[in-house]
């Protein structure tokens, strides 16, 4: 069955000891700011963050966030093969420290993007939302100019160049969903955002260890039925966000987990039936009270909240079999 995980910071603070208090032991980290001119982790990063959890009784599953990938390698642009020998030695460094699974996205020039940060929700809570006419403009930056075109070769040629490293070093790749869904963000082309390129995506190289990220949130704003398509992708999924969207690509709201459209109980039924025994986190809870919203989505008494919940339906899925 799955693994109940939770974004905890790269050095221990509360939330390692709130985690382990809820019997959480596995960490996803998901570092924003490296430091001292770094454009990632070091095989020695990895190895003192890996024995510090461990020495501590939680385990280094997932790293996403800050993994090098260049802008360079997602447009196809010179250098590119400069810049994919980099993640082609952090893939090694991850397999020999025992990093299981490398999340990373092929968002160009815009990462995800949320213009609201202080929607209300239920008991005054505060949630992010999503709305096309509030990121209307470009910055005149070269992601701007690439074509569906580029976009799918770039992502082709990376992964036949990496997939082969991330099989050798037992390392699964899990790519994640253009955040928001959409065929272009501020004037960037998007295209991971459908299930039809996440076929294209996985038939480009056959392997488990091309694999997605199943963002629950991002795969209801596409307007897809959530469990008939974690049912497709089965044994490919190599990591889950557990989320729920009100809306569409074009404008949306992240819910409370227990208050969205889709029927979560399903959805866990489905990772269920297609035998996902990976790491699942929460995503983009709400700000409740108390909690100050200076890191919209990510603060802690939403994912406390969100990891009862999703135990909860763990146990029903088991108790009916």
């Amino acid at each position: 069955m799955l693994t109940p995980a939770l974004i905890l910071p790269p050095e221990p603070d509360e939330r390692w000891e709130l985690a382990k208090q809820m019997g959480v032991t596995d960490a996803v980290i998901h570092p924003l700011e490296i430091g001292d001119g770094k454009t990632h982790w070091s095989y020695d990063d990895l190895l003192g963050l890996r024995n510090w959890l461990e020495g501590d009784g939680l385990s280094f599953s997932v790293l996403e966030g800050s993994v090098p990938i260049s802008d360079r390698v997602r447009l196809g642009r010179e250098g590119r093969d400069e810049d994919i020998e980099v993640f082609q030695r952090f893939l090694r460094d991850c397999g020999e420290v025992g990093v299981p699974v490398v999340a990373y996205d092929w968002m160009a020039g815009v990462r995800w993007a949320r213009p609201e940060a202080h929607v209300e929700s239920r008991g005054g809570s505060l949630v992010t939302g999503f709305d096309h006419e509030l990121m209307r403009g470009g910055p005149d930056v070269d992601a701007a100019r690439a074509t569906e075109e580029d976009l799918w070769e770039a992502l082709e040629y990376f992964l036949e160049a990496v997939v082969p490293v991330a099989e050798e070093a037992g390392v699964k790749l899990a790519l994640h969903p253009d955040d928001p869904p959409r065929p272009t963000v501020r004037g960037m082309t998007r295209i991971v955002r459908s299930v039809d390129a996440y076929d294209r995506v996985l038939d480009a190289y056959d392997s488990e260890y091309n694999g997605l990220t199943f963002c629950q949130g991002n795969f209801a704003a596409m307007g897809v039925d959530v469990p008939e398509t974690i049912r497709h992708f089965g044994d490919r999924i190599n990591f889950v966000h557990f989320r729920d969207v009100e809306g569409d690509a074009d404008r949306f709201v992240e819910t409370w987990h227990d208050d969205g459209p889709t029927d979560m109980l399903a959805a866990m039924e489905a990772y269920d039936d297609v035998g996902f025994d990976g790491v699942m986190r929460p995503d983009h809870v709400p700000t409740m009270a108390g909690e100050d919203n200076s890191n919209p989505g990510y603060h802690t008494l939403g994912r406390l909240f969100a990891i009862g919940y999703m135990r909860g339906l763990a146990e029903a899925v088991e108790a009916g079999r």
